[in-house]
């Protein structure tokens, strides 16, 4: 596991944090801005309707403003992750990530505000009096025993959900592993015995969490760093640890966890020792939970007795107690029905569905992830992937149902599969598809070539992809200049990582007959094919990944796309039946568009066009989406005439004849049409007669020089981002990154490589 101390980690999250522009959230408007009457709407004298509507009806807020689907993330930087007491500004960059985890996960919208105070009162007035601006308020790394009394107290005073994420939401998802482990175990939560190892915010969260779930009171032992809290205790006793205070013999934890059915962690490295465990009862379930190290891990548990059901709070051992597989959702499904709090009732049914998901199939974009073995429910899956994409809709389903059945929602759902359906539509799948995609990777890691490997850019980019657990970088060029660059930037281990000069390299000659005999009849000389292998770093790449020394290849940072394309197809050919093609994923204002192709074909033809659909359609697919590929001219079916029109044209009737054919024309298909036919719902109502169900998805550019343009501009403008664009088609997994890239750009495209290599 990576140490988030590590110096080419930590220069690569400060340099992630302040590329572009810093941070990691902007504000982007929702309506148009851009003429006089635009502006009369927005601002004055038009907003003055929206105002006085909501003063008639405070509750018209949710219908005029953003009020409904908005979080504020509060801290006063107290309890900063496990870095102590930072102060509200140094928790800023948790607070915008967790902010980030709301839109990412259940298209919330989120904004972090750090409160410079540790006074209990002067915290609670600022919240309470910001309160008129959020649907709820999500209370983050705030030290106990303050949190309990600044929640229970704003819950008092606002009529808005309420929710410390220290507390609940880890409660919450251990709560769900527990009803599942259980399960399995058979045994009854009113009959469980159970030790709670630390009396801090989540310890007395996930202790009052079970009891509300039907586990009894006496059944319980709460431990801190003094012992047991037993009744009578008076030593380090707060009014929050005396309310779990039992009546017991037992005064340390050793003692405690005698004959218990269960363990709750929640402190320190080491807590647990191994005859701690071999002293449970019977299939003993053990959350050691503390991070980054548990109490007791998977391996020293599972060594000292089999019969042990683990969950850890860290990802990379089975069964991670992970939060942002609950606030998220619990969020959505409180505002979807504006819920006065988020009450008992409201949790537990969260907790009940996210364990009811690990029960289910696992589905096809979650089961890649585990290197092509389907996990089942069972020991080693009691609690569900993060990136499981049914979270969506049946977590903030239960959540809105046991809001209304408990009195507190405001706004009760009429038609309950409509709001399914509507959760459904929110996200977008193709960000989990791609970390499903990086998961793969980590359990099937590649060796991947990294052709300008004396860059800063490219060494850093090789650090992290080895840091991920991708696999194993190698990079080409001279080992004096790579570690004189990783010495001016201060960078020292190289552990993991190959270093190959192409001149110098056993594998010169192999790779100068390889390419001699690819190219002697068209043109090359001998001396031709050696001086490319010793000089040109793609070549040389690209002849490794060919004769299956590397397994695939990242290249582009310092030369335009076309003369790396052309130093790669030197070694790599077209896979059979396939053609080679750019495609660019663009993720824009809540939804992903594929465009292609966007870098190898200048002026296709239709039976061009026509593949690169299917191609295009495919990858879309694959990606979680179905697909609806438009095929782009600057006519609508015949409205403005013209040679490209004409291509297009017969690109559909081309596959028109495919799907007559039975050729494996699974998708929706239309053209030719405008880009604003394929994506304005409004504009395609114009045209009735469309195949398109609903906007496109999938856009076939008539060329190259439309493809590019479009795509950066979106990207260069800020209307969307842009991945890629990923070389599609080639017999090796091969990608190449654009003139600039970000270390970031450049991992996560030798990570797609990688995947592709599998």
């Amino acid at each position: 596991m990576s140490d988030s101390k590590s110096p080419s980690l930590y220069d690569d999250a400060l340099e992630f944090h302040k590329m572009g522009q810093p941070g990691k959230l902007e504000v982007v408007p929702t309506k148009p801005m851009a003429t006089t009457r635009d502006l009369s709407l927005a601002y004055s004298p038009g907003v003055a309707a929206p105002c006085l509507a909501i003063q008639k009806d405070p509750d018209t807020a949710y219908d005029y403003t953003s009020r409904g689907n908005m979080v504020a993330v509060i801290s006063n930087g107290t309890a900063v992750l496990g870095l102590g007491n930072l102060g509200a500004l140094a928790g800023k960059p948790v607070m915008e990530g967790k902010a980030v985890l709301f839109k990412r996960f259940a298209d919330v919208d989120s904004i972090d505000l750090e409160v410079a105070t540790e006074d209990v009162d002067e915290f609670v007035n600022c919240v309470r009096f910001l309160g008129p601006s959020f649907g709820g308020i999500n209370l983050e790394d705030i030290k106990a025993p303050e949190c309990f009394v600044i929640e229970q107290r704003l819950r008092e005073l606002m009529d808005i959900p309420i929710f410390h994420d220290d507390q609940h939401g880890t409660a919450i998802i251990a709560a769900a592993g527990l009803i599942n482990a259980l399960h399995l175990t058979g045994r009854d939560i009113k009959d469980a015995k159970m030790v709670v190892n630390g009396a801090g915010a989540a310890g007395i969260a996930c202790t009052e969490l079970v009891k509300a779930m039907g586990m009894k009171h006496e059944n319980v032992i709460l431990c801190d760093t003094k012992g047991v809290v037993y009744q009578g205790r008076t030593d380090g006793m707060n009014q929050w640890k005396s309310a779990h205070a039992v009546k017991t013999d037992a005064r340390s934890l050793a003692d405690a966890l005698k004959g218990a059915d269960v363990f709750f962690g929640l402190s320190v490295k080491g807590a647990v020792t191994p005859d701690m465990l071999r002293s449970m009862a019977a299939n003993p379930i053990v959350f050691a939970m503390a991070n980054p190290d548990p109490e007791i891990t998977p391996e020293e548990a599972l060594a000292t007795r089999g019969d042990v059901i683990m969950a850890t709070g860290r990802s990379d051992y089975p069964n991670q107690v992970n939060n942002v597989l609950g606030f998220p959702y619990i969020f959505r499904g409180a505002l979807d029905v504006r819920a006065k709090t988020i009450n008992d009732d409201m949790k537990i049914a969260a907790a009940e569905a996210i364990a009811m998901l690990a029960r289910e199939d696992v589905p096809d974009e979650v089961a890649a992830a585990y290197k092509g073995e389907r996990p089942k429910y069972g020991a080693g899956y009691i609690i569900p992937s993060p990136f499981d994409p049914r979270l969506i809709v049946d977590v903030p389903l239960a959540v809105a149902k046991a809001a209304v059945q408990s009195g507190v929602a405001r706004k009760p759902i009429e038609n309950w599969a409509a709001y399914a359906a509507k959760l459904r539509a929110r996200l977008n799948p193709t960000v989990g598809s791609l970390q499903i995609f990086f998961d793969q990777v980590v359990q099937n890691p590649k060796r991947v070539v990294f052709a300008e490997g004396e860059e800063e850019t490219v060494i850093r980019a090789a650090l992290a992809f080895r840091d991920a657990g991708y696999g194993t970088p190698v990079l080409i060029g001279r080992s004096e200049r790579i570690e004189a660059t990783m010495q001016a930037i201060g960078l020292k281990n190289l552990d993991g990582c190959e270093i190959h000069n192409a001149r110098i390299s056993e594998h010169n000659a192999r790779y100068t007959e390889f390419l001699y005999k690819r190219h002697q009849r068209r043109g090359l000389l001998q001396r031709d094919a050696q001086r490319l292998v010793n000089l040109d770093r793609n070549v040389f790449g690209a002849c490794m990944v060919a004769n299956g020394h590397a397994d695939a290849m990242i290249t582009g940072v310092t030369r335009t796309y076309s003369v790396s394309y052309d130093g790669i197809r030197m070694a790599i050919d077209a896979q059979r039946g396939q053609r080679v093609m750019g495609l660019s994923i663009i993720v824009a204002k809540g939804r992903t568009v594929f465009m292609a192709d966007t870098t190898i074909t200048e002026l296709p033809e239709a039976k061009d066009l026509c593949q690169i659909a299917v191609q295009a359609a495919s990858v879309a697919k694959q990606m979680g989406h179905e697909p609806r590929v438009a095929l782009l001219s600057h006519s609508n079916f015949g409205n403005a005439p013209g040679g490209v029109v004409e291509k297009v044209r017969q690109a559909v009737m081309e596959l028109d004849a495919l799907e007559a054919g039975g050729h494996g024309v699974e998708f929706e298909y239309d053209g030719e049409m405008s880009a604003a036919a394929a994506l304005n719902p409004d504009v395609m109502k114009i045209y009735p007669f469309s195949r398109l169900s609903g906007p496109a998805n999938v856009l076939i550019m008539p060329g190259i020089h439309s493809a590019l343009l479009s795509s950066q501009l979106l990207q260069e403008l800020g209307g969307g981002t842009v991945i890629g664009p990923l070389l599609i088609g080639l017999e090796k997994p091969v990608q190449i990154a654009q003139m600039g890239a970000s270390v970031s750009d450049i991992v996560n495209l030798a990570a797609l490589a990688a995947y592709n290599a599998r």
